[in-house]
């Protein structure tokens, strides 16, 4: 069951996270207010209520898990969100990236492929904060077609290569960040699409995610 009390004292070790990450290197602001004014804890188990604000990723289910604070706010910089962006997120996981996008003015398609995660997203707590965040189940490989094209794509996931199907989905001049390469860790890429189709790509630091998998689980 979670806990949907925001007290002092969560604000307070909140306002604590977002120096933390501003110490390992977060500049943008804008992702350090959104990160600020939206209560980790209610993303997770209250089993883990004591320690939602420390800079450490939690598993949710289906052996998915939560990122790093550090991590969500690092992908979220790379972005360079803008009101009015409109985003395709793969992997809703337990929704708090697209939670983040959504506080910064973004328009969030999010994709989860698990069935169980996706049927928890009907019961989220911010739906009617958020009516710019729409939810699919589906296959994060694919993206949707229908929606594109997009602004920018943010893959939650460690991807074994750069999905060409996401890349015909970006506009031209868009961004994707999205961590590649199989094994233990994985380099954050910041991809940008060219006017002739081609991609340039960026390379980062080095994360730690889940693998992304295609099709649908269940």
């Amino acid at each position: 069951m979670r806990n949907y009390e925001d007290t002092y004292r969560h604000k307070g070790l909140r306002k604590k996270l977002m120096d933390i990450l501003r110490d390992k290197g977060i500049t943008d602001e804008t992702v350090l207010a959104a990160m600020n004014n939206i209560p980790r804890h209610f993303f997770l188990d209250s089993a883990f209520d004591e320690i939602a604000y420390e800079n450490r990723s939690f598993p949710i289910s289906e052996g998915q898990t939560i990122s790093h604070p550090y991590t969500v706010a690092y992908q979220t910089q790379l972005l360079q969100i803008k009101p009015y962006d409109k985003i395709l997120e793969i992997g809703t996981g337990s929704i708090y990236q697209a939670t983040v996008l959504a506080e910064m003015g973004a328009k969030i398609f999010t994709i989860e492929r698990h069935k169980l995660l996706f049927e928890k997203t009907k019961e989220f707590i911010f739906k009617s904060k958020y009516p710019n965040l729409k939810f699919f189940y589906g296959d994060g490989f694919e993206g949707l077609p229908t929606y594109a094209p997009f602004d920018k794509v943010i893959i939650t996931a460690a991807a074994p290569i750069i999905p060409p199907r996401l890349v015909e989905q970006l506009k031209v001049g868009g961004i994707m960040v999205i961590p590649v390469d199989e094994g233990e860790q994985q380099r954050m890429l910041r991809i940008t699409k060219n006017e002739d189709g081609s991609t340039s790509e960026e390379a980062f630091e080095q994360f730690s995610f889940v693998p992304m998998l295609t099709g649908r689980n269940g």
